[in-house]
C-alpha cells in the first residue's frame, strides 16, 4: 500500500491485488459493502493519519479507481465541516468520523514507470512480440511512463505483459489525463514498436 499527498485534503492511495489477497478481499468485492472493506478503509486512514498527517474526520469523497493487473487507486478527498452549526450539531458532526461519498470506476489502461531508459529499452524488446501495437510513452516527474490499453488483450497475454513490465519498471497510479496535462508525450502510438526499431 502505497501513499502519497496531493494536496491538503487529497490522498492517493495505490492499493496492488496482493494487498486486497492479503486481506481476504476480491477485487470485485471492492463494489460491495462487506466489513472487510470498511476495515480495509479504516485502515487505510490510520495509515494516512500516521504517514501523512490526514486527518480523515468530517466528509469525505472517495474515488476508487480499478486498473486491470496492476491494482487500485483510492482517491480520498476531505470536505469542508460546516461551521455555521450550533455547537450541538458540531459535536454531532465530529462524531460521525466518516461520512462518505464513494465513486467506483474501472479502466483498461495498464500504466508503468521506468526510471532508467536502458530498462525501458530492454523492457521493450522482450515486450514486443507479444504486442500488436499500441502504448504511448510519457516523459513524467524524471521517469519514463508508459501507458498500454488492456482492451483488446485477452487474459493470458495480459498477464504476461503484466509480468514482464513489473520486471523491468514499477506500476503507476497515474492516470492518462494527469501524463497529457502535466506530462510530456515522448512516443504517441505504438511506443513499444517505435522503441524497438528506432534503438
Amino acid at each position: 500500500m502505497k501513499m502519497e499527498r496531493l494536496s491538503q485534503d487529497k490522498i492517493r492511495i495505490f492499493l496492488t491485488f496482493d494487498d486486497l489477497t492479503e486481506r481476504g478481499i476480491h477485487k470485485d468485492d471492492m463494489w460491495r459493502e462487506i466489513p472487510k472493506v470498511h476495515e480495509l478503509f479504516s485502515e487505510m486512514m490510520d495509515q494516512a493519519y500516521m504517514e501523512l498527517g490526514f486527518d480523515a474526520t468530517g466528509p469525505l469523497a472517495v474515488e476508487v479507481l480499478a486498473m486491470p493487473a496492476q491494482g487500485m487507486v483510492v482517491i480520498v478527498t476531505r470536505g469542508k465541516m460546516n461551521l455555521g452549526h450550533s455547537e450541538d450539531a458540531l459535536e454531532e458532526e465530529m462524531e460521525e468520523v466518516y461520512e462518505l461519498e464513494v465513486t467506483m470506476d474501472e479502466t483498461d489502461q495498464i500504466t508503468y514507470a521506468f526510471h532508467d531508459f536502458e530498462d525501458l529499452l530492454r523492457m521493450a524488446k522482450v515486450i514486443n512480440p507479444m504486442l500488436i501495437e499500441g502504448g504511448t510513452l510519457y516523459s513524467y516527474k524524471g521517469k519514463w511512463i508508459l501507458l498500454l490499453d488492456a482492451v483488446e488483450m485477452e487474459e493470458n497475454r495480459l498477464q504476461a505483459v503484466v509480468a514482464v513490465l513489473s520486471e523491468f519498471g514499477e506500476a503507476t497510479s497515474v492516470t492518462q489525463a494527469v501524463l497529457e496535462e502535466y506530462g510530456k508525450t515522448v512516443i504517441e502510438s505504438d511506443a513499444v514498436k517505435v522503441l524497438c526499431s528506432k534503438f
